[in-house]
């Protein structure tokens, strides 16, 4: 498995498969083609038919001078976050590359075996992770650390500032998000409304809901958040955090220690099925941030392996074929509520494991290969296509 650092990016929205994914494979490309006088970049699949309302085409003219952008509907693709890059000097074509966007901002090139760093970890399951685990006597965050080196908390500790400067802006503001939806920012109103409030409980789901949807509105605004795993699902770890902090107090050596144990959950996924939600639909981008997130609560609270092995199993036990719909291909409606929903999940699961883990009988490893199954089993239309579900249903 690569470094967390290729988990949790820091990057602008909306879309890490979207935005994140080209723009660094066009800034790669430009660095190999720095003499060219001209670019076509070409896309296929859900690049295609969702990339003008995530902005991909915005993006890559950012970054490619002279760049036009063609949008290919029809072609089959072996991934369907394809793009083809070609690069002409004088009107001859001077170099070509083909890019998969596989997820979370990561891409492969074609033809090259490593487009996305080195495997730094010795395991690729949580059965033998937690098997080492137990023989050496560490927690999860410990052994995120001792394979990656202690300077890993550093870039921790950054993502941890990035995800709160994030939520603080998003309560903070209002208006309506671009796109032509006419969606309106309801961070600050969920958060506003919290004083007037009584009873913990609902506190708690108001304050959660609010850090979730100012994460997210902040990326469907194209502001900086950190893929977690994805742009799409990216307020639900900032949101399950910063409550988590504020109620309990923990510092951010703690936080960042829950930030080891969320990324391992979230790189077991992406190693052994996928975060892309073209690839296995919103289940692969929320369902595995909710893992993420349950997988932090519980280490924040001192939960054996055992336990947190069984909350990350809960939490996608229960977005098992969840389909990816996103109206006008914006990460809008319904992404903005589910990533509120799922970390509401992430703190009952987390609670469910604490209680329930000595009796679980599916294992982490078994549920991400039932997903992995399950979202490449879904129709291609409700693999964020745009052209099922909400998506095909809804009328402006």
């Amino acid at each position: 498995m690569h470094s967390l650092r290729e988990l949790y990016r820091i990057g602008k929205g909306p879309s890490s498969s979207h935005t994140i994914g080209p723009e660094h494979a066009c800034r790669l490309f430009l660095n190999e083609n720095p003499d060219a006088d001209r670019f076509v970049v070409r896309l296929y699949g859900s690049l295609a038919k969702t990339g003008e309302g995530h902005g991909t085409d915005k993006v890559i003219q950012s970054v490619l001078p002279n760049a036009s952008v063609e949008f290919d509907e029809e072609t089959n693709c072996p991934h369907p976050n394809t793009m083809d890059l070609i690069a002409y000097m004088g009107g001859a074509k001077r170099a070509q590359m083909r890019v998969y966007s596989v997820g979370g901002g990561a891409i492969q090139i074609e033809g090259r075996k490593e487009s996305e760093g080195a495997n730094v970890y010795p395991h690729s399951t949580m059965s033998d992770i937690r098997a080492y685990c137990e023989e050496k006597n560490m927690r999860l965050c410990e052994y995120v650390f001792a394979c990656e080196g202690e300077g890993l908390k550093s870039y921790l500790l950054e993502v941890w500032q990035t995800m709160q400067e994030a939520v603080k802006r998003g309560v903070s503001a209002s208006g309506i998000l671009p796109g032509g939806l006419g969606v309106e920012r309801r961070a600050q109103v969920l958060y506003r409304g919290v004083v007037e409030d009584e009873g913990a409980e609902f506190r708690e789901n108001r304050l959660v809901c609010a850090y979730a949807f100012a994460v997210s509105e902040e990326n469907a605004a194209g502001g900086t958040i950190v893929t977690a795993p994805t742009c799409g699902a990216c307020g639900v770890l900032p949101a399950v955090l910063s409550y988590s902090k504020e109620r309990k107090g923990y510092t951010d050596d703690q936080i960042v220690n829950a930030l080891a144990t969320a990324g391992l959950i979230g790189n077991l996924i992406k190693t052994n099925a996928s975060i892309s939600g073209a690839e296995c639909g919103c289940q692969a981008e929320i369902g595995s941030a909710c893992c993420m997130a349950t997988a932090a609560l519980a280490e924040l609270r001192g939960l054996n392996l055992s336990q947190i092995e069984y909350a990350a199993e809960v939490a996608m036990e229960h977005h098992l074929g969840l389909t990816c719909d996103p109206i006008c291909g914006l990460v809008q409606i319904p992404c903005i509520e589910r990533n509120a929903v799922a970390a509401m999940r992430a703190i009952n699961a987390a609670s469910l494991a604490y209680f329930l883990s000595d009796s679980r009988k599916i294992s982490f490893d078994l549920v991400v290969k039932t997903m992995y199954e399950t979202g490449k089993d879904l129709r291609h239309a409700y693999r964020e296509t745009a052209e099922g579900g909400l998506a095909k249903l809804y009328k402006k």
